[in-house]
């Protein structure tokens, strides 16, 4: 039987995920900048091999795994261990770059989190804003969104603004940029199983070429995307 509480868990993930939510999500390039501007990827191929990458030598590796850490830990009330892993994650973060951007996201969600009904205690403060993806887990339990979307939700989320960067910069195409976002939505499912199996050891990204752009990003002349 068809129930619209079942799908409100599913709609309150969408909300997550927009890019109209106030967290600066599209604000940065995580180095992709700096890659095109140099050459590194000028068509949309190099474009989908670079995204690709990223997506599985380093989202499913570190940030997935991690997000499925502290959303556990913080569903037990252990935030102890949920700090833990956002410090991690904020450690394993290569650049100051990419470490600003987690912690300007996370001050973000402090602001937003409240408004949306997430009562945050000053445990939850600074653990959201040592890694945004607190504020994610947060959602999760709060709106019981079930995992596995979730995690693919938010590889998604961070696909739909890599591509929208390639689309500005490359530049490419509207049409370009949708084939792109079908093809590698395509690695989004076993990405997603895949994580979900990773063991604490195994938790951790490499990506040396998106970590040199990033490096460089920082002092690239001119920029359209925060550095």
């Amino acid at each position: 039987m068809y129930s619209a509480h079942c799908m409100l868990p599913e709609l309150r993930l969408y909300q997550l995920i927009s890019p109209s939510l106030p967290v600066g999500g599209f604000t940065y390039s995580q180095g992709l900048e700096w890659a095109i501007d140099k050459g590194w990827v000028t068509t949309a191929t190099e474009l989908e091999n670079w995204l690709k990458s990223q997506m599985l030598e380093s989202l499913t590796c570190l940030e997935l795994p991690v997000l499925v850490r502290i959303q556990g830990y913080l569903a037990a009330n252990d935030y102890a261990q949920a700090q833990a892993w956002c410090n991690y994650l904020a450690a394993s973060r290569e650049t100051k770059e990419l470490r600003l951007e987690e912690h300007q996201r996370g001050i973000a969600f402090v602001r937003l989190l409240p408004k949306l009904g997430i009562a945050l205690t000053s445990e939850l403060t600074t653990m959201v804003k040592t890694s945004q993806l607190a504020a994610f887990a947060l959602g999760i339990n709060q709106w019981q969104i079930p995992l596995d979307k979730a995690l693919g939700g938010y590889l998604w989320s961070w696909l739909e603004n890599a591509v929208v960067v390639g689309i500005k910069l490359v530049p490419l195409g509207q049409s370009a940029g949708q084939q792109l976002l079908m093809s590698l939505a395509e690695n989004i499912p076993a990405a997603v199983e895949k994580a979900l199996l990773i063991t604490d050891q195994e938790v951790g990204s490499f990506t040396p070429a998106q970590v040199m752009a990033s490096c460089r990003h920082e002092h690239q002349y001119t920029r359209l995307f925060r550095s």
